[in-house]
């Protein structure tokens, strides 16, 4: 039965409140797209790289890829130590919070000696937070054995200390008591694009970046 006074809605239409609502965004978006552009590794040659996004549960890839595996790339006489591998990377994420804002890890290798493929270099680097276009230089590091008798047995053998999972290096639990040695670096260049983030109340921009109050957190800065 109808209510006194209540004019009945037209066929077709939606309430206010349910209009308000669908204008109103429940997650943000961040475009991310760029290449690995290169790396820069003496002493070594004939490499190839392997990427992957690591993320909080808030996040969601809505297209593109999470990992990928280069091209072997071999120094040139006209760069001859530096290694140009311009792999594409591209994907969207969706979240709803910026804790646990994705990072790229990256994990280079190579033959060694006798032929098998060893680990070059691990590292990783948070997406930019501001949108726009970014160049980004990763240290890489590469795990080492805690004795001689297992450097030789390592190298003889082939078996190079190595990470069974490279997320681990975007991580913090456990990294305290791993030994690492400093190899090489990684050129990542990032387009970044946003969408919604202001309406939802995170306002990201340059001059934000130089106050560490106003970065939410669990983002570092860099």
């Amino acid at each position: 039965m109808a209510t006194a006074g209540a004019r009945p809605l037209a066929p077709g239409r939606a309430a206010p409140g349910a209009m308000a609502a669908a204008g109103s965004p429940s997650v943000f978006l961040v475009a991310v797209n760029g290449q690995i552009e290169s790396g820069q590794f003496p002493g070594f040659d004939d490499l190839y790289c392997k990427f992957c996004f690591v993320y909080g549960q808030d996040w969601v890839p809505t297209a593109g890829l999470e990992e990928g595996i280069s091209q072997i790339t071999s120094k040139s006489d006209v760069s001859p130590s530096t290694l140009v591998w311009n792999f594409p990377i591209d994907i969207t994420f969706k979240s709803t919070n910026p804790f646990g804002w994705p990072q790229i890890v990256v994990s280079v290798y190579g033959p060694d000696f006798f032929g098998n493929d060893v680990v070059r270099g691990y590292g990783a680097v948070h997406v930019p937070f501001t949108p726009g276009r970014h160049t980004r230089t990763i240290a890489m590091f590469v795990p080492e054995s805690t004795s001689m008798l297992q450097k030789f047995t390592s190298w003889f053998t082939g078996r190079r200390p190595e990470f069974t999972d490279p997320r681990v290096v975007a991580q913090g639990e456990g990294r305290e008591v791993t030994r690492v040695r400093s190899q090489g670096f990684v050129t990542i260049s990032f387009n970044v694009m946003t969408k919604d983030m202001k309406k939802l109340g995170y306002e990201v921009s340059s001059s934000d970046m130089q106050n560490p109050s106003l970065v939410p957190e669990g983002i570092h800065k860099y």
